[in-house]
């Protein structure tokens, strides 16, 4: 069994990106952002879960915008361009599979 606490850092700045911890398969990332603030477009090698704990988020994947809520999970593909925006203070939670 594994823990991974994810702490709320937007009270000590306006942007947080860090990893979380590892298991077998996985890194475990946490993204916080202040409403309006932008990750560019980019991409990473693996397959790719995003979960998102409080808020909204606009993600931009290949050209299609798609608003997430805690409500939902996005899966994205290996390669595949993406970037985003807080709509509002949001939190997520990025599993990278290895």
């Amino acid at each position: 069994m594994t823990i991974i606490q994810v702490q709320a850092m937007l009270e000590e700045k306006a942007k947080f990106i860090g990893k979380l911890g590892s298991i077998d398969g996985a890194d475990i990332l946490n993204i916080q952002l202040r409403a309006g603030e932008k990750i560019p477009e980019h991409h990473t090698d693996n397959e790719v879960l995003i979960i998102v704990q409080f808020g909204e988020v606009r993600f931009v994947i290949e050209g299609v915008e798609k608003l997430l809520t805690p409500d939902t999970i996005l899966a994205l593909k290996p390669l595949e361009d993406h970037s985003l925006e807080a709509i509002t203070d949001v939190c997520i939670v990025v599993i990278k599979l290895t």
